[in-house]
């Protein structure tokens, strides 16, 4: 299976692990993403050769001003897109085979987790695995250590604040924090 059918299933299955050349080809490019996060996370970069890195984990060329510190880890790294002026603070943490899209200008704080798979709640089916794709908009700022999780769509210039678990829709130009993450008020109040 090439890559495209690979992602292409990702973005239109409901259930990943019934598939087994699908499963073998996401395992190989696990394999590649963990080569190219340990090229970037165990020595110094230099900013233009991060963005070099990230865009060849991603398979795709990052947005322009791109910024990352290390470290960074994700268990895929083909199905995250990157717009322009996108800055990811260090030890987040990405699974992104459900896709994970970060709109311009938005900024990813420390040790942020963005979860696109859920597993099988069903003992008998526990190993598969439930991709929906992750969507933040332009502008947005998730705060440090927070957690969004499967299927969530993050407004543009919302705020995320730092802890919070978002596990439903953020509405655009609102701050949401806690756990459950909840609208704490509308940004122009």
């Amino acid at each position: 299976m090439e890559l495209n059918e690979l992602l292409q299933y990702f973005n239109t299955a409901d259930t990943i692990g019934e598939n087994p050349e699908a499963i073998e080809t996401m395992r190989f490019y696990s394999r590649q993403a963990q080569k190219i996060t340990m090229e970037i996370n165990t020595k110094y970069h230099e900013p233009d050769e991060l963005a070099e890195l990230f865009s060849e984990l991603i398979g795709k060329p990052v947005g322009e001003h791109f910024g990352l510190f290390p470290p960074f880890y994700t268990d895929f790294g083909k199905n995250i897109i990157v717009g322009n002026n996108v800055f990811i603070n260090s030890d987040c943490k990405f699974q992104d085979q459900g896709g994970i899209f970060i709109g311009d200008g938005s900024l990813i704080g420390h040790g942020v987790v963005l979860a696109t798979l859920n597993h099988d709640l069903a003992p008998e089916k526990r190993q598969q695995l439930h991709p929906a794709p992750i969507h933040i908009g332009k502008g947005v700022w998730i705060g440090a250590n927070a957690t969004v999780t499967s299927g969530v769509t993050i407004g543009d210039n919302a705020v995320v604040a730092a802890g919070a678990v978002v596990n439903k829709d953020v509405p655009a130009d609102t701050i949401v924090g806690g756990v459950p993450a909840k609208i704490i008020k509308k940004i122009d109040e």
